[in-house]
């Protein structure tokens, strides 16, 4: 190993996670699976650094993630045998004792590996001078350019700490290619690339809103980015794998978790409305006409910090007089409480329904969720009086919860910092630290005006159906905020769309968002329109501010809604 891909005009790099928890097995079938020249793995989210946060003030030598250590003692053999080289974010706060774990892996197998890592993100230490306050942890999102020092150096194994997602794709492709770091058309194809392939199987059929029409959904296959040399890249997976690589498929990861038209990294800005898909066969898909423009002068900086205890307890409510239920319960709960905490929220979910055939969909749920820097007031002094109450309340009291001491809850804030103030260093297998200098072009990110639009189309017969009739849509969190990609598969259904859905139909079709700044971006090279709910899941996943703290449902709802479409395009 040691060496990049053998055809010098493509290069194949597949994905085996697409998270701290992914499927296990998933390097095997991958390496086992086809021809791959770099394996990448995505271990790395806001809320995974709070848990490797946490683990770290357990043990100082942890804070990497401990499965990737598994997966590679299971394939490391394999993947020299395949001569593939591996590319991942598993370092998390401790690339270089994750790279030291590796090689005495290495040692215990037998097997003479090249083991290079990427570190200088993690700000902790500086969080004060750079103005980031006292968080649990810091970290700088880095580029692609440490990675190629690493595989140039001839590295089978390269783990970072925080890097961009699709960074681990772009290094790879740009030390293949001997690209320059201000190829940014090149650059932004592969950063294209790299954000489809990031998040795993939903590249191939997960997640994936018209998943009724793919054949074999049991089981996705990972998949897979075969760039070429001016940066265009086809998508597809390995053969006889489930799911499906399609126009769609590849298009729903496009939109994840995006902000507006350009995508701002710290190697290039991709202009995401300058992207074409095309289905070039079955399972494979082009990208092509990227364009991509200098990076912001400042870079992005993942903070977490302990936000303080949080504890909650659930009633059932059935049958009758259900919102009455409800205010007795927060009206003697509330009152019998010693001490009220800092925060007390109530939903009640009205999922019952009259004349139930049976107990269960007759019954709706009362949630009630505290939060406070001090335990004590959230812990057995709220779920205790909770449970206090089951005799001496609404009829038929019951509870899904059980009492049970408050938990430390993490609150997620993006910080930002000017690029020259990171050291990045690239840390070769023979122990030589080569600190990667920052852009030297760059420009400020500025607001993209809102393209031509295509002219309405004329009013015709409607008809009220749900709008997931004919549009799709993928929804997902970025710190505090929530988005919203939304498209269909017709020019004439565009022409509809463009028009109507709009910011204000939007708040009204989920009243949730309408007290929310709402921001919408339309991409016509996609049919599609992306909006930004600010503030909808509050301090970020781990402050669980919803009852789905990820935003990951917000998509299906809005196309759970009746619209009135019109007919012909039905």
């Amino acid at each position: 190993m040691g060496n990049l891909a053998a055809d010098p005009d493509v290069i194949r790099i597949g994905n085996c996670s697409g998270f701290y928890g992914d499927r296990l097995g998933a390097m095997r079938e991958m390496l086992e699976g086809g021809q791959l020249d770099v394996l990448t793995g995505d271990y790395l989210a806001e809320l995974t650094m709070l848990i490797l946060g946490r683990d770290r003030m357990k043990d100082p030598d942890l804070g990497y993630a401990k499965t990737f250590v598994r997966q590679v003692r299971d394939c490391l053999a394999l993947a020299l045998e395949r001569n593939v080289q591996i590319v991942a974010n598993a370092g998390g706060l401790n690339p270089a004792g994750l790279a030291e774990k590796l090689r005495k892996v290495a040692a215990d197998l037998g097997l003479d590996v090249k083991i290079a890592h990427v570190e200088g993100d993690d700000l902790l230490g500086r969080a004060g001078e750079l103005g980031l306050g006292a968080p649990l942890t810091a970290n700088a999102y880095l580029g692609a350019w440490g990675i190629v020092e690493c595989l140039n150096a001839g590295a089978d194994i390269v783990v970072t700490g925080r890097v961009t997602d699709a960074s681990l794709v772009v290094g790879p492709a740009a030390a293949h290619f001997g690209w320059a770091r201000t190829d940014y058309d090149r650059l932004a194809g592969a950063v294209a690339a790299g954000h489809v392939i990031e998040c795993s199987t939903q590249a191939t059929g997960g997640n994936f809103a018209f998943f009724t029409e793919l054949a074999d959904l049991g089981r996705p296959g990972f998949p897979i980015a075969e760039i070429r040399a001016d940066g265009s890249s086809v998508i597809t997976k390995h053969e006889g794998t489930g799911g499906a690589v399609t126009v769609d498929t590849v298009q729903a990861q496009l939109m994840y978790e995006i902000q507006g038209p350009r995508y701002a990294g710290p190697d290039v800005t991709t202009r995401l409305d300058s992207i074409r898909l095309r289905q070039e066969a079955r399972d494979r898909v082009l990208i092509s006409g990227v364009t991509g423009e200098p990076p912001p002068p400042q870079l992005k900086v993942s903070l977490n910090t302990l936000g303080g205890f949080r504890n909650e307890m659930e009633f059932v409510l059935t049958g009758l007089d259900i919102e009455a239920k409800a205010q007795l319960a927060q009206r003697q709960l509330e009152s019998w409480l010693p001490v009220r905490p800092a925060e007390l929220n109530w939903t009640l979910a009205r999922v019952d329904r009259p004349d139930a055939e049976t107990e269960e969909q007759a019954s709706a749920l009362l949630r009630c969720v505290v939060r406070d820097p001090d335990p004590d007031k959230v812990g057995r002094a709220f779920s205790s009086v909770a449970v206090e109450l089951a005799l001496a309340s609404y009829p038929g009291c019951s509870f899904t919860t059980l009492p049970g001491n408050g938990s430390p809850y993490g609150v997620y804030t993006p910080g930002f910092v000017d690029a020259t103030e990171v050291t990045h260093i690239a840390v070769l297998p023979a122990g030589a630290r080569i600190r990667i200098d920052p852009a030297t072009e760059i420009r400020a990110l500025e607001a993209v005006p809102e393209p031509a639009l295509p002219p309405a189309p004329p009013v015709s017969e409607t008809r009220s159906v749900p709008l997931g009739t004919i549009a799709l849509a993928r929804s997902g969190d970025k710190g505090g905020d929530a988005n919203i990609g939304v498209w269909v598969r017709t020019d004439a259904q565009w022409r509809w769309l463009v028009h109507t859905l709009t910011v204000e139909r939007l708040q009204e079709l989920l009243p949730e968002t309408a007290p929310l700044p709402v921001t919408r971006h339309v991409l016509p090279n996609l049919r599609a329109i992306n909006f930004i709910v600010s503030g909808l899941l509050g301090k970020g996943v781990a402050y669980q501010a919803r009852f789905d703290p990820q935003a990951k449902g917000l998509g299906e709802w809005l196309r759970s809604r009746h619209v009135d479409i019109p007919v012909e395009l039905i």
